[in-house]
């Protein structure tokens, strides 16, 4: 999977998953979207992507670089995720069981989709080389 189609089956996946948090917090009475959500869903995305053209390009040059740039992309995403989390509940007073529910699912599903194209491009590799 080369950059562009990596960012361009990110976006689709980014937006899907967008939809469904959306559809769900329009059909539930209870509000299940913390204040800020959709600032959250967009950095988690922007450090996701990030996170997932690091890890290509690293893939990319091969040899003892694909390790570290995968390694340090997902280390990298995690501490800026968890900084994240930090300074919000720091600056917004929420419900804190919405909040880790909410903050936990996105990243999870982002995590999801950074490994999934991660594991694509080491396979289609080991099969042709």
């Amino acid at each position: 999977m080369n950059q562009l189609r990596f960012t361009l089956t990110f976006f689709v996946y980014a937006v899907c998953l967008g939809m469904i948090a959306f559809i769900l917090n329009s059909v539930l009475t209870a509000d299940v979207l913390v204040p800020g959500f959709w600032l959250l869903f967009g950095i988690q995305a922007a450090l996701t992507l990030f996170a997932g053209l690091v890890s290509l390009a690293g893939i990319k040059k091969g040899g003892a670089h694909s390790v570290f740039s995968i390694m340090g992309a997902i280390t990298v995403r995690l501490l800026l995720t968890m900084i994240l989390a930090m300074v919000y509940l720091m600056k917004i007073n929420v419900n804190k069981v919405i909040f880790i529910i909410d903050f936990i699912s996105i990243y999870f599903f982002f995590s999801a989709f950074e490994i999934w194209v991660v594991l694509a491009k080491l396979r289609h590799q080991n099969k042709s080389g």
